[in-house]
């Protein structure tokens, strides 16, 4: 973990990429609270008799599954010691390139892409790659903007 302790240092960071992460497995019982939680019941993630014989030959994570555990990924590869607070400000773009089937092992990266001051505080670009070890494309690829308060 790389530990942060000023905005000159994120700042002068840009461009480095932060990373891996140690391996999170997804499984069916982390699909299926994730699912409860969000009423996405669909049957590519939590019937594994109808998905055994779906496209993927099991059943898949959500993708907003996979994206909301940036938030874990990031505690693991940085941690921001000046700072008051973290504020989630949304994405610029995400993107989900291959699926994650039941029971993959995903590692995460992120990229400081850039740091922009602001009158009540500054504004931090990451970009994520969280991939599944073999697979030819990231499960997911998700630029965060975080609002840093003064």
């Amino acid at each position: 973990m790389h530990a942060f302790g000023s905005l000159e240092e994120i700042a002068d960071a840009v461009g480095r990429t932060l990373g891996p992460t140690e391996p999170f497995v997804v499984d069916q019982a982390r699909i299926d609270e994730y699912a409860g939680a969000t009423k996405d019941h669909q049957w590519i993630h939590v019937d594994v008799v109808r998905a055994a014989d779906g496209p993927f030959g099991t059943t898949i994570a959500h993708g907003y599954l996979t994206l909301a555990l940036i938030p874990y990924f990031a505690r693991q590869l940085f941690s921001l010691d000046f700072a008051t607070a973290r504020i989630n400000y949304g994405l610029n773009k995400v993107r989900f390139p291959s699926t994650v089937p039941v029971g993959s092992v995903l590692h995460a990266s992120a990229t400081v892409l850039d740091v922009s001051r602001k009158q009540t505080g500054a504004l931090l670009t990451m970009r994520y790659a969280v991939q599944v070890p073999g697979a030819p494309k990231p499960a997911c690829i998700a630029e965060t903007l975080t609002f840093l308060p003064r």
